[in-house]
């Protein structure tokens, strides 16, 4: 049903009990000859999916295994029916209706602040990674997602992470001519903060805030206060004000997932 660079989904089929059987996903990832840091990113998944288990907007893991000696890994998940951006894109374009953008936007803050709860980042928030299991979105893809230290509210990373049209501006390293990055990412609770207000962003005009720039473009943009986002008027007009709470530039002046949640909205 799905495929990436080094993993391939089956949907399965599993006879939990006499004439009454239950579809899962079965991830299986080729661990031979990946980079270590992507075999720590699939193993860190299963722990923090583990760590996750029974909270009703995260994707369930059922059960793991990782098989060094024959270099495959192997993963059977919750099956969902649809991921968001396939649900968006289905939609053609056309405007989506104020209790679709409220019923959404309420589940994936509710996903986002489970895992805050657990110090956890998920660092790659975008619509493929919200999946739909019988009628509720889930949360999946925790490879690149990190745990916050206990005295610390930022985590550090010495490369770039996430999805570029969903990326925060602290996110983004550039390197110099010379070859030299600029320092460390510095990744918070308000990265994923951004990454939602640019979902929000999609639901309300058809697309992500630098959706239409290459992908340069997008990164310099992304970081630049000069560039000015653009909120078009809304049949909501708090709607416009929620997605700005979440662009801010500056880290600290982003609402918090709770904040959201309790906004009137």
């Amino acid at each position: 049903v799905g495929r990436g660079a080094s993993s391939k989904v089956f949907k399965v089929l599993c006879e939990t009990q006499p004439n009454q059987t239950t579809v899962y996903a079965l991830k299986k990832v080729k661990l031979r000859g990946q980079d270590p840091s992507v075999v720590d990113g699939y193993i860190n998944e299963i722990s923090l999916l583990k760590k996750l288990a029974h909270h009703e907007r995260i994707i369930r893991l059922v059960d793991a295994e990782i098989n060094m000696q024959s270099g495959v890994m192997l993963m059977v998940l919750e099956y969902g029916e649809i991921d968001l951006a396939h649900l968006l894109k289905k939609s053609e374009g056309a405007p989506l209706s104020i209790n679709f953008i409220r019923n959404y936007w309420e589940q994936m803050l509710q996903a986002v602040q489970a895992i805050h709860d657990q110090n956890i980042i998920h660092s790659d928030l975008k619509p493929a990674n919200f999946l739909m299991v019988e009628g509720c979105l889930k949360l999946i893809d925790f490879g690149i997602a990190k745990t916050i230290p206990n005295d610390t509210t930022n985590i550090q990373r010495d490369h770039q992470t996430g999805t570029a049209n969903y990326m925060a501006p602290e996110a983004i390293v550039f390197v110099e001519s010379n070859g030299v990055r600029e320092g460390y990412v510095k990744l918070g609770r308000a990265s994923d903060v951004w990454s939602l207000g640019c979902i929000l962003y999609q639901f309300v005009y058809g697309h992500p805030p630098f959706g239409h720039m290459s992908l340069i473009q997008k990164l310099h943009s992304i970081v630049d206060p000069r560039h000015k986002i653009i909120y078009p008027p809304t049949e909501d007009t708090m709607l416009p004000l929620i997605i700005q709470s979440c662009l801010q530039r500056n880290p600290k002046l982003r609402l918090t997932i709770q904040e959201l949640l309790d906004h009137e909205f």
